[in-house]
Parts: C-alpha cells; sequence; structure tokens
C-alpha cells in the first residue's frame, strides 16, 4: 500500500529520502520502499516519523487527512 501522506510531507518539507532515513538509521533505498508500500513500515518506524514531522501516526497513514496528533 502506497502512503500519499507519508511523501507529501517529506515533499513539503523539502527533505530528501536520503536525510529521513538516515535519521531512521536505514537506506534510501529501504525508506523509499516505505514510501511505496514494498515494505511494511513497524511501529518503531511509524512513531520516529510521527515525532519527526511532529504528525499523527493516522495522518502518515492516509487515515485522516488532519496531521494534528490529538491528545
Amino acid at each position: 500500500m502506497q502512503f500519499k501522506n507519508l511523501r507529501e510531507i517529506r515533499e513539503d518539507k523539502d527533505i530528501r529520502q536520503k536525510d529521513i532515513a538516515k535519521y531512521l538509521n536505514v537506506s534510501q533505498n529501504t525508506y523509499s520502499q516505505y514510501e511505496t508500500g514494498v515494505i511494511s513500515l513497524t511501529a518503531e518506524i511509524l512513531i520516529k516519523i510521527s515525532d519527526y514531522y511532529n504528525v499523527s501516526i493516522d495522518y502518515l497513514l492516509d487515515r485522516t487527512n488532519n496531521p494534528n496528533i490529538q491528545k
């Protein structure tokens, strides 16, 4: 499953795949495969990406258009 918001937020913030991949301690190719849905996102990776962008996991998974974290 391809994650549109995961890619869009990265592009909106002008962050390269290799930069977020380095933060996640994965290769650029692995990160690319997360965005395209070739490799499933783990809970650990989702939490790290959510923290990095300060958005909800539901937003990253295209379950909502609202990036705000619900408290």
